[in-house]
């Protein structure tokens, strides 16, 4: 059983490459995020499919895996290239410069995966673009890394590390920092929608 498991994940039937080609599609909508602009995210996705060397014998997920990094660093450098002081790593926060939340997660926030869901895909998308449109470059990229694609503290300055120098200094502990300050404008954001909602009724 062992040996035939073996076989199945390293058949090099050549899953693993299109698995990667799927998702550098799926995150089109990713890319769209991060860059603001659907031309540049398909040009990039485009790009992303045509370059990236995967392993034929690679197992699919990890093939998948790679080409996220690979087109959500290739995104960050983008927007690094826009503005490249928006991209420089903030002190340490001040412990007693509290911000509107504790915690760096959307339940902080008071957001559900479904209400963020619906504000990518359904009635506030374009709420969601004019909200992220208006957000500094480097709390953007946090933001859909952490938010959007799931990806914990540590991942995300792996990826502004590699996209801005490795002598940028992000930290997760300041990825943690950035992204609590994003949520928290996005918790008020959409109490103050609420709000004018309740006055046009």
């Amino acid at each position: 059983m062992t040996d035939n498991a073996a076989i199945v994940d390293n058949d090099c039937s050549g899953e693993g490459l299109v698995r990667a080609q799927d998702a550098a599609l799926e995150l089109y909508q990713v890319a769209a995020l991060l860059l603001g602009s659907e031309a540049d995210a398909l040009n990039l996705v485009e790009k992303t499919v045509s370059q990236v060397e995967i392993d034929p014998c690679a197992q699919a997920e990890v093939a998948a895996g790679q080409v996220r990094r690979q087109l959500v660093g290739a995104a960050v450098a983008m927007m690094r290239q826009r503005n490249p002081q928006s991209f420089l790593a903030p002190p340490a926060a001040d412990q007693g410069n509290a911000t509107c939340i504790e915690g760096d997660d959307l339940s902080a926030a008071g957001i559900t995966p479904a209400e963020l869901s619906e504000l990518i895909n359904g009635a506030g998308r374009e709420e969601m673009r004019a909200w992220l449109g208006e957000l500094p470059l480097a709390q953007r990229a946090i933001f859909v890394q952490r938010a959007v694609l799931g990806w914990d503290n540590g991942a995300t300055a792996e990826t502004l590390q590699l996209a801005s120098g490795n002598g940028s200094g992000w930290q997760p502990s300041q990825v943690a920092d950035v992204f609590r300050q994003a949520l928290c404008s996005l918790a008020t954001s959409l109490v103050h929608s609420a709000a004018a909602q309740k006055v046009t009724v």
